[in-house]
């Protein structure tokens, strides 16, 4: 095991691998560490993996346009043998309700129209054509179950959608981890599981390295940031927080696993989901059920954790909530007594959007705020990071002159001071994801 690497990266989940991929592509020796004992099985395991294009920026919309192309092309990409396991990209389209509270979606329209991405505005009959399960009465704001007017139409309806063919999810989040990985290893990447990052080594303003909880240390001149709901404690550890003006924290979630109703077939015939009007997204998900999360409306507490370790893995009133506002949009959804699903957290960001940057040390880098929107693009993600690293250790000024990144599939090139830890809150962001 390398005790001298070019690179540490500290997270193996599907930004991390990534990365790790990209910079051992590059001619970097990486070393990848992670307190998990199994690659890919922090909060990427517990993601709902979704692959989506459309964003209210166009450099969101540009970024995950470009990532589609790598879980479309997800072998090739990897250039693992054509008997490795890969996770599976299932394209089955994505459509997003037109609301007031999103515009209509007229800057998602617009950005898709300036990227030649395939999209089409569907009326209410199209919607009922592809999915009769659903009701289009209106129900806005979301409310809590609780609410007195829970469940009651505020006498509205719903007209139109928009449908983006290219949309869809991965089956297994943490398989598409461990296929980054073994593509990575074929460069020379290496990995060590099981082990949790203690400190931060420096010296004269640069990083050298990493202490282990163990008491082994680890030099190299460049360390990596992705270590997802651990980012801030990382980041603190590394003492870079004070020039930060997006910071990030780990965030609880849950995401409710339910049956398809009767007669229909959501696993075949269903689509990945946005539905402002309820404030909830879903996917399908084997066995014909489907996934539904929150898209973390006003009235749902947001539940911050000090711990990335130690936080509440139970349900609570929240599944139900997310269950039963669904069940306005299906009404002959079925909600079993058992809750099933997935509790985890968010890498979030203060505006929601990712920080990929170098950082007021010297040699050490983040991959930050991801969780819950970043997984469609990890594949481009560690090309942009390993891409700001050259940029940077040969000596470019990432703070002043912020790299210009040519994305290779749609030759867009975007400013990634974009993802800068020292940017102003964007106020176009959503403030929301599909995770």
């Amino acid at each position: 095991m390398a005790q001298h690497p070019d690179a540490i990266i500290i997270g193996t989940g599907v930004i991390g691998t990534a990365i790790a991929f990209e910079m051992a592509k590059a001619g970097y020796k990486t070393l990848s560490l992670d307190r998990n004992r199994q690659i890919g099985h922090g909060s990427t395991a517990g993601s709902c993996a979704i692959i989506r294009m459309h964003y209210s920026t166009f450099d969101g919309t540009a970024f995950a346009w470009e990532g589609y192309h790598y879980w479309r092309d997800w072998g090739d990409y990897l250039g693992l043998p054509d008997s490795a396991d890969l996770a599976q990209f299932k394209e089955c389209g994505c459509f997003v309700m037109k609301t007031e509270g999103n515009g209509h979606l007229a800057r998602h329209i617009e950005n898709s129209r300036a990227l030649n991405i395939p999209h089409e505005e569907w009326n209410a009959d199209t919607i009922k054509a592809r999915m009769p399960i659903y009701d289009l009465d209106s129900y806005a704001p979301p409310k809590r179950r609780d609410h007195p007017d829970f469940g009651h139409t505020n006498g509205g309806a719903l007209r139109g959608a928009v449908y983006w063919p290219n949309g869809g999810y991965v089956t297994d989040p943490a398989l598409s981890s461990q296929n980054l990985a073994d593509a990575a290893r074929l460069h020379g990447a290496e990995f060590r599981l099981g082990v949790e990052v203690a400190e931060i080594l420096q010296s004269d303003g640069h990083v050298t390295g990493v202490r282990l909880s163990d008491g082994d240390e680890i030099s190299a001149p460049i360390v990596i940031n992705v270590a997802g709901p651990g980012s801030a404690h990382i980041n603190a550890l590394a003492g870079v927080l004070d020039d930060m003006t997006i910071q990030t924290r780990p965030l609880r979630q849950e995401v409710v696993h339910v049956p398809s109703p009767a007669g229909f077939d959501f696993e075949a015939n269903g689509m990945v989901v946005s539905d402002s009007d309820i404030a909830c997204y879903v996917r399908p998900e084997h066995g014909n059920h489907i996934l539904i999360g929150s898209e973390d409306p006003e009235c749902d507490p947001d539940v911050w954790t000090e711990s990335d370790t130690d936080y509440d893995r139970d349900f609570t009133d929240q599944w139900t909530t997310q269950a039963q506002r669904y069940a306005q949009r299906v009404p002959e959804l079925g909600i079993p007594s058992r809750m099933k699903g997935v509790v985890d957290l968010y890498d979030a960001s203060t505006d929601w959007i990712p920080i990929y940057d170098r950082s007021s040390l010297g040699g050490f880098y983040m991959a930050c705020g991801t969780s819950g929107n970043q997984y469609k693009n990890a594949p481009i993600a560690g090309k942009l990071m390993a891409a700001l690293v050259s940029y940077c250790e040969q000596g470019g000024d990432h703070d002043a002159e912020p790299m210009r990144f040519v994305m290779p599939y749609t030759g867009v090139e975007i400013d990634a001071g974009f993802y800068s830890r020292k940017r102003p809150i964007n106020t176009e962001s959503s403030f929301s994801v599909l995770g």
